[in-house]
């Protein structure tokens, strides 16, 4: 009877073996090169490529992870560290004595045109595409940036309370967009996420009959003063909106005080917008927003100022965080990526940090192909992935808590959006084909959400000698490493990574890469 268990038990145990093998060897990128530099992974309802479920070796060996133009998505190598240096020219050193931000997370928006885009494919393909995102097979996406109403990626205007002078709200109901897309997909999304998700609301209007244009989009701001009635029913409008959402069992972790503050304030806007200064962004916060949110179901929502572009940092900040009233309400400052080019991270992120260092920041909204000189999809761009890979780092070491990408997903063209301000995504869909292509950009995502987990902390790290990489490292929760390492350049470079807890670590960025190496150190 033992030898008879003994052998079944051999068996069932090469079965799993020849399974793990298959799959394994089925997880590798579809490549599809449209001419743009480097290829995309093709994905359909019954088949897309995964870097899997990541468990780090022992103590003596690291874990490589590499992206490049070359073509390399997430591909897996295991290295051994040494007790003595391999001599390489670059050496950077873990310094963990030096601590700095801990990591909240890392994601993409939820808007009308990512759930439009997920929902024209089959069954099976949707469940591939969210599992990418957001189960333990995926890339480990925790936050998800919610529109409240339409936006600029939705295929119409509108907002929840459309009734002119509802200044109670008694007509307050979400859309179909809501109900039908949005709220089924997030509820989706929750049921694959290994821990709970992170939302975050953001508004791009309010109804047209609180503004001072009378209109959804263009120049106008709120009628009246902050703590008058529209300021108030405003903010009522916020807590409507939790109260809503909530009834589907979804609870936001913190809400913005409304997307692009300064695109109000332009004339001739062309889509939805509410302008505030920093000075009405303070005052409706202290008077209005702060209190009605404290008051409400949902007193432990934070509460994130600008949502807007980081050159308006570290201006912005000082107005309304010095003010004792509005800042008790108030927990981060959430930046976009655009025109980061004209503003140093340090002057802007490192000085509102340095002078608010209670208060965290967060990336809430970047994309590709938002420029007029390099506009809408490129399928395969690897110019785009270290775009991403890039600002995400500076970010990072200018103690930003986490980066959130823009739409989830959008179509061949960019869309829907309904003014066609067409950008790119990490995932295009091409609903005629029943397919969906895994961009550059999503495998640069990749990289830092996969391995930095909530409550990772970055750590110093020093470099022997000038280099064109870029890294940042982190100490998980567990006491593992994590090393990014961007390389730009045309060329490899060779270096060695120093951890006094197990040595040298030798490795290679080839040009054109993203490295992510993780190790444990017990």
């Amino acid at each position: 009877m033992t030898l008879h268990s003994a052998s079944v038990h051999l068996v069932v145990v090469v079965f799993l073996s020849a399974d793990c093998i298959l799959s394994l060897g089925s997880s590798k990128c579809v490549p599809r090169d449209f001419g743009h530099g480097s290829v995309v992974c093709e994905c359909n309802s019954t088949y897309c490529d995964s870097v899997g479920s990541v468990r780090l070796p022992p103590v003596g060996l690291f874990s490589s992870y590499l992206s490049s133009r070359a073509g390399s998505r997430m591909e897996q190598t295991l290295g051994h560290s040494q007790a003595n240096s391999t001599g390489a020219g670059l050496r950077l050193t873990i310094e963990k004595q030096q601590k700095y931000q801990m990591i909240r997370g890392f994601g993409g928006a939820m808007t009308d045109a990512a759930a439009i885009n997920i929902l024209s494919l089959s069954a099976g393909a949707q469940e591939q595409l969210l599992r990418q995102y957001f189960s333990d097979d995926g890339i480990g996406y925790s936050i998800v940036r919610v529109p409240m109403a339409s936006c600029d990626f939705s295929t119409r205007l509108y907002t929840y309370a459309d009734t002119p002078a509802d200044y109670n709200l008694d007509g307050f109901t979400l859309a179909p967009e809501d109900v039908n897309m949005k709220i089924p997909l997030l509820q989706r999304a929750q049921t694959m996420s290994p821990q709970p998700l992170s939302l975050l609301a953001s508004a791009w209007s309010a109804p047209s009959w609180m503004k001072t244009n009378g209109a959804l989009t263009g120049k106008g701001s709120l009628k009246g003063q902050p703590g008058g009635k529209e300021y108030k029913t405003w903010a009522h409008y916020y807590i409507r909106f939790l109260e809503e959402y909530a009834k589907y069992n979804l609870t936001f972790w913190a809400l913005t005080t409304g997307n692009e503050p300064t695109a109000g304030l332009m004339t001739n806007y062309s889509f939805q917008a509410l302008g505030f200064t920093p000075e009405q962004q303070r005052d409706w916060v202290a008077m209005d927003l702060g209190p009605a949110l404290h008051a409400s179901s949902f007193p432990h929502t934070h509460i994130i100022i600008l949502d807007d572009n980081r050159l308006l940092l570290p201006h912005w900040a000082k107005v309304v965080l010095s003010d004792v009233q509005s800042g008790r309400y108030i927990h981060g400052v959430a930046v976009h990526w655009y025109m980061d080019r004209l503003i140093p991270a340090d002057i802007s992120l490192g000085t509102t940090h340095h002078l608010y260092p209670e208060y965290y920041l967060i990336g809430t909204e970047a994309c590709a192909g938002w420029s007029p000189l390099d506009r809408g999809v490129k399928l395969g761009s690897w110019d785009r992935a270290e775009q991403y890979a890039h600002d995400i780092i500076e970010d990072l070491n200018q103690y930003v808590v986490g980066w959130t990408d823009w739409n989830l997903a959008l179509d061949l063209t960019g869309g829907p959006n309904w003014v066609k301000n067409f950008v790119d995504s990490p995932v295009i869909v091409d609903a005629k084909q029943d397919v969906f292509y895994k961009q550059p950009t999503f495998y640069s995502m990749a990289h830092f959400s996969k391995f930095l987990w909530e409550g990772s902390q970055r750590v110093g790290l020093s470099a022997s000698t000038q280099t064109k990489l870029e890294y940042s490292a982190f100490i998980r929760p567990d006491q593992s490493v994590v090393l990014i390492i961007l390389n730009r350049s045309p060329s490899e470079v060779e270096f060695e990574v120093w951890d006094p807890a197990v040595g040298f670590l030798q490795a290679t960025a080839p040009a054109h890469s993203l490295l992510t190496l993780a190790w444990n150190t017990h």
